[in-house]
């Protein structure tokens, strides 16, 4: 077996210095434990020399390379004053190099926002790069046009939704990372060494965990490939992926990554959701529509929805649930002519393909990619007065139609075709009713990933509709096979809506899959949903502004209010045509698991297995990255307590609140009934706020919170503290004033006495009389209210065993005389009078200095 070089973990600290004749890029772990040096020759005018020595250096040995460098590159020996290296940036990682008209440039991260943790793994956002132009000046060959090129690259804002880790594949789903764990050890031993690069770096971290993937404990893990069609650095990285250390490479995602918390009664469990842009065929609607010869299409993006456990950080212990869905435009040969300025520009087909050519190279990437069924559902409009949108539909069925004569039965397309826009406008049709048949039809089909077996619970009262749900069962997880794509014109708001509620539907199955609730079924105005809609929500705005230069339209609350609904495209895109045949052969051997994870030769040829051969070796330890005991850290980071919050954003202030996220919040509930004249802006701000913090109108003389209103629900206490009192229910003498009764509502509730018995109007002034004092004694009050108090502690029950207790007074229990006076010594001392020391204490004070000074 040959000898591995030490693993470390991925490089996180940059610090690039500089000579006359080189870059040196110093890289370490965040512990700044391990070392790595890039040097990078800036004599070449035009090409780019890296030289990686692939040596680890410490602490020590890296401060004297760079001293050596310092004074090797000194103008004159001894001359102090000059440096012969210094220090021009520090970053977080290496974008790529890229090479215009002149020579290369090295882009930086030079700051970065952590925005999730999936399993203790760090998810960031890039929020500033860096370029560096290579060459030194005296072999810097000028162009003219230099300069407008630059200002093209750049206009791709590297600081707006590209993201990176340094130990989690953004590139895969979770279920692919995961599951590629589970492979039989005996394909893996043959490919232990197989390309060399035993010094990888590794997202598993639990050595019972990573001794799955081989026969031997001490396995660091499996490596994946990342897969290049979502990471859009791979182009410009690839110039040194052959000749550097695999911890200097970090691909960067693009698309939308956002985390909230759901606290159900202190258990916390993060749903985050991950958007993956395609970077093929990409760009905005007004360049790229339909797809290209190679089967790529214009808007796609993968969407996952992660469902873990935050109590337990751990892979193998934890709980963790994913599920994937894509959207996309309709994969053919189309364009919108917006050379004239019309509100909806003509949809025309460019191309004949009557063999569904790009349909099927386009189909076959999902087969490889998700396995099946693929399941269509199709948002565009199928009856216009004028031929526009339908276009596309009928196209796109014919296409399915020819490419489900070759795929077997059991494995054929699914198309559902439903024109959203037409129910939209239909006052009879509820449009997420029919969109929720449609997710609960889906979800069953494709199933969803889940790291561990069924509980036995679900076994023993299996939830509704559970036993019906596809997928792929195993004894060790469940595994989501195939997916649902979705699309409408421009893949934005209709899109949207309906994979809300396709998530909202899995989501519901993986609360219920990790034990969170009993039933598989979430339903509106809950904490949940709403966390979760503000999710999708942002998630929709965030790929509408990247496509589409706007954000949403229409949103979930529109279609929950049936709003009418106006759809405007101005969309062009050029294609490309290239012949297609036999694409499905490959796949259909490994159907319906997706062709990507099965483990078969082709996929372990991209697997790196990672061996422990010494103790000595730095472990990836994902308890020490996250929770960093090595450094000064923030509590809040580390416990992610400026995340959205189920309980602190969403649920209702009011007193006696149900504190499960997953319980309806009535109107009452959420203080719709106190802002029914607000705008609806001012109203979503102030559902938040409590009732306590409305100041009283001043011209009540005294305020009083009440437990229930006529339809039972709870409120706050309203008004300053020194006015709180002790409620009245109305609803006890009847839901009306007896019909004699000439008091007002007010002055019932204010002045009870012609409702109220003696003793119960005793009762009610004593609680008041209370309630204002707020359980302190005020010694004028007392005074001038000293017959009242004597008749209220009459009545008043005991609050201790001690029958002479209570709320203002309590009795000491006897005491000894030494007590006392060990009691009366403390309270001196406490006021700052000490008392005179005894002979006996003086003696053992003595004893007590010499043998602990002397």
């Amino acid at each position: 077996m040959p000898t591995a070089r030490p693993v470390i973990n991925c490089i996180q600290k940059l610090v690039l210095y500089e000579t006359r004749a080189r870059y040196f890029l110093v890289g370490s772990n965040h512990a700044e434990t391990k070392f790595r040096v890039l040097k990078i020759d800036r004599t070449e005018p035009k090409d780019l020399v890296v030289i990686d020595d692939r040596h680890v250096y410490n602490q020590q040995e890296v401060q004297e390379l760079l001293s050596r460098l310092d004074m090797g590159n000194r103008s004159k020996i001894g001359q102090k004053g000059l440096s012969g290296l210094s220090r021009t940036v520090s970053a977080f990682g290496i974008v790529g190099f890229v090479r215009f008209l002149e020579g290369y440039y090295i882009v930086l991260i030079t700051k970065r926002r952590k925005v999730a943790d999936i399993g203790g793994h760090s998810i960031y956002k890039i929020e500033d790069t860096n370029m560096v132009y290579i060459p030194n000046d005296s072999v810097k060959i000028s162009h003219p046009d230099e300069t407008k090129y630059m200002k093209i690259f750049q206009s791709v804002d590297l600081s707006s939704n590209f993201y990176f880790s340094y130990s989690y594949d953004l590139t895969h789903s979770l279920q692919f990372n995961l599951t590629l764990l589970k492979m039989p050890s005996e394909g893996l031993k043959s490919e232990t060494f197989g390309h060399g690069r035993q010094e990888s770096f590794d997202i598993f971290e639990d050595e019972d965990v990573t001794a799955q993937a081989g026969s031997a404990a001490g396995h660091y893990g499996i490596l994946n490939e990342p897969s290049l069609k979502y990471a859009w650095n791979g182009y410009i990285l690839e110039k040194v992926k052959a000749t550097v250390h695999q911890n200097w490479l970090l691909y960067i995602i693009h698309g939308f990554c956002g985390q909230s918390k759901l606290l159900i009664y202190g258990r916390p469990v993060y749903v985050t959701l991950i958007a993956r842009r395609s970077c093929r065929f990409a760009g905005t609607r007004f360049l790229k529509r339909g797809a290209n010869c190679e089967g790529d299409v214009a808007n796609e993006v993968e969407t996952e929805q992660i469902i873990h456990d935050a109590s337990v950080m751990s892979f193998s212990a934890g709980s963790y649930s994913s599920y994937v869905q894509v959207r996309g435009s309709v994969p053919l040969y189309w364009s919108q002519d917006i050379s004239t300025m019309m509100p909806k520009p003509p949809i025309t087909l460019d191309q004949a393909d009557p063999f569904a050519h790009v349909a099927a190279l386009h189909f076959d990437q999902m087969f490889q990619r998700f396995g099946s069924p693929i399941i269509i559902l199709n948002l565009v409009k199928k009856r216009e007065r004028r031929k526009h949108e339908r276009i596309l539909s009928e196209a796109l069925y014919s296409a399915i139609a020819y490419l489900n004569q070759f795929l077997p039965p059991e494995y054929i397309i699914h198309y559902i075709a439903w024109d959203m826009a037409k129910y939209t406008k239909s006052k009879l049709c509820n449009v997420l009713d029919r969109l929720s048949i449609i997710a609960e039809d889906v979800v069953k089909r494709t199933g969803f990933f889940v790291n561990h077996p069924d509980f036995y619970c679900n076994t023993l009262r299996p939830g509704e509709r559970w036993d019906e749900l596809g997928g792929y069962n195993q004894n060790t997880c469940r595994l989501q096979t195939g997916v649902l794509r979705t699309n409408c014109v421009d893949c934005l708001d209709r899109t949207n809506t309906a994979q809300f509620m396709v998530g909202k539907c899995a989501l519901a199955y993986q609360l219920y899959a990790i034990g969170v609730i009993d039933k598989p079924r979430l339903q509106f105005d809950t904490d949940a949903v709403r966390l979760f809609e503000e999710l999708y929500e942002d998630h929709g705005d965030t790929l509408s502004l990247q496509y589409g230069g706007s954000q949403l339209v229409h949103r979930v609350k529109t279609y929950r209010k049936i709003a009418p609904w106006t759809q405007h495209s101005k969309d062009i895109m050029q294609t490309l045509s290239r012949y297609y045949s036999n694409a499905f052969s490959e796949i259909l051997n490994h159907l319906p698991l997706p062709y990507d994870e099965v483990p078969c030769s082709e996929n372990l040829k991209k697997l790196t297995v990672v061996k422990k051969l010494d103790k000595s070796d730095e472990e990836i330890d994902v308890y020490t990255e996250f929770f960093r005991p090595y450094e000064l850290s923030c509590f809040d980071d580390a416990f992610c307590l400026t995340m959205t919050n189920s309980a602190k954003d969403f649920m209702p202030k009011h007193v006696g609140i149900d504190p499960s996220p997953f319980t309806i919040r009535k109107p009452e509930e959420t203080g719709k009934s106190m802002l029914s004249n607000k705008s609806n802006k001012e109203e979503a701000v102030l559902q938040r706020k409590t009732v306590a913090s409305a100041p009283p109108p001043p011209s009540e003389e005294v305020v009083s919170s009440s437990s229930e209103d006529d339809s039972g629900t709870d409120k706050e206490e309203e008004g300053p503290v020194s006015q709180r009192s002790t409620p009245v229910k109305i609803t006890e003498f009847g839901d009306k004033l007896p019909e004699d009764s000439s008091q007002s509502p007010r002055e019932v509730y204010m002045n009870p006495s012609g409702l109220l018995s003696e003793d119960d109007l005793l009762i009610y002034k004593r609680f008041v009389y209370l309630g204002q004092n707020q359980h302190k004694v005020d010694i004028c009050s007392q005074q001038s209210n000293a017959k009242e108090l004597d008749n209220m502690m009459t009545i008043m029950e005991a609050v201790s065993l001690f029958s002479q207790d209570s709320i203002y007074e309590m009795h000491l229990a006897d005491l000894d005389r030494k007590s006392k006076e060990v009691f009366d010594s403390h309270i001196q001392t406490g006021k700052g009078i000490l008392q005179p020391m005894c002979k006996d204490d003086i003696i053992v004070y003595r004893e007590y200095i010499k043998n602990r000074y002397m």
